[in-house]
């Protein structure tokens, strides 16, 4: 096993590529495209709508990516996933009409599946971390700093670059950052796999596996779980603030919306700091409940301003958590064995439902009061606490049984 300095520049390595590329793939577009869409004669809702197409595809994609990250390492496909943004955002940066724009933002998502989180969650596990989930923690932790880094980076770009010149410079942050690290990191991962188990150093369980029998349903309630989690997110930070302004704060919804990236990171380092022994079945139950209170606050405290605080508050110490609990709950139930696979379903349903989000929402605003929409809001909110719950039911029934017939006493608690 690799020393801990070692280690820790790996976590810290992956987190600045985390930065790096939700920065530059995802967090800078909405900063870029008023201006993409001026060059291209385009309304901005389209141009937001073929991001949107993108990400779906994307999705379509995630499964397949995982399975690689299984087969070949995660480490090669983040290495090759550097090239890969590189060479779209390159792409998009020269794309001389709306078919060859279009088709570069499409090679922009599919090169993410290679290099974001779930990638990053397997090369933590590939590496040899000996708490995986607690690494997967303080990546997340890192990286929830990319969007308050790259808009005011991304803006201060764009008021002396066009937005080509913006995407150029990005592409080189990926191949002159991100390339190295992958590549070292991919070294790395092959001299674990690749070690005696006494190189390896001691063996410490990432969770105790579902049993099979009931592996299938807790797999299934779980991409539910975070297919209603990436619906929820995905309609809400998309709208957040003329949803605030629609629902009487006025100019005020802006800045309560600051407020969310801070909570963001706050409850990962809550969760860091005292969530060690906390089953990730039961955090996943905790940041489905809170993202679904924040909405009802929202709901019932609205105009009152103190009651949108509390709503940002809530929705972003959810979303927090949903961040970490996407890469440690797959860990817990299923164990290290086609660990890629299983987050790349993941990722899929998650993402799947993101797409879709933002019109979903806007048509039902456009058809009914925006209360109304926020109440269709909560219950999917709702369905996905209750997803989770399931869960973990099903792995305290599995856990007394085995305790019954002489399993472990410490799976039953």
């Amino acid at each position: 096993m690799p020393d801990r300095s070692v280690l820790r520049k790996a976590i810290w390595g992956l987190g600045l590529t985390q930065i790096i590329g939700y920065g530059t793939l995802y967090y800078s577009f909405s900063i870029l495209a008023p201006a993409m869409a001026g060059e291209f004669g385009l309304a901005e809702g389209w141009v937001f709508g073929a991001l949107s197409a993108s990400l779906f595809a994307g999705s379509l994609f995630a499964p397949t990516a995982g399975r690689w990250a299984d087969r070949f390492g995660a480490g090669r496909i983040m290495t090759v996933g550097s090239v890969a943004a590189a060479v779209a955002l390159a792409l998009c940066a020269v794309s001389p009409g709306r078919l060859t724009y279009v088709l570069a933002l499409l090679a922009m998502e599919l090169a993410s599946s290679f290099v974001l989180y779930s990638a990053a969650f397997v090369a933590i596990v590939q590496i040899g971390m000996p708490q995986p989930q607690r690494s997967i923690t303080h990546l997340t932790l890192i990286a929830g700093f990319a969007s308050t880094l790259f808009w005011p980076l991304t803006s201060a770009l764009h008021a002396h670059l066009t937005w080509r010149e913006v995407y150029l410079l990005f592409a080189a942050l990926n191949l002159g950052l991100c390339l190295p690290i992958h590549a070292w990191l991919m070294r790395l991962s092959r001299r674990h796999a690749t070690a005696t188990p006494q190189e390896r150093g001691p063996a410490h369980a990432a969770g105790a596996p579902l049993d099979p029998r009931r592996g299938r349903a807790a797999f299934l309630l779980m991409l539910a779980g975070f297919a209603t989690e990436g619906f929820v997110l995905s309609a809400i930070l998309i709208h957040m603030v003329p949803l605030t302004a629609a629902l009487g704060l006025g100019a005020a919804g802006l800045f309560v919306s600051t407020l969310f990236g801070p909570a963001q990171v706050a409850s990962r380092l809550i969760n860091m700091l005292f969530g060690g022994r906390l089953q990730q079945t039961h955090l996943a139950v905790i940041a489905a409940l809170l993202l679904t209170a924040g909405l009802c606050t929202l709901l019932l405290t609205t105009p009152w301003l103190p009651g949108a605080f509390l709503f940002v508050l809530l929705f972003g110490l959810g979303s927090g958590l949903t961040s970490i609990v996407g890469g440690t709950l797959p860990l817990e139930l299923f164990g290290r064995e086609g660990y890629g696979a299983r987050l790349g379903w993941a990722s899929a349903a998650r993402q799947f439902t993101s797409a879709f989000a933002p019109f979903a929402l806007a048509f039902m605003m456009a058809r009914t009061s925006v209360a109304n929409s926020l109440w269709v809001l909560v219950v999917v909110a709702a369905s996905g606490v209750i997803a989770f719950l399931a869960i973990a039911l099903l792995r305290r029934r599995e856990s007394r049984v085995a305790f019954a017939i002489g399993g472990r006493p410490e799976e039953a608690r």
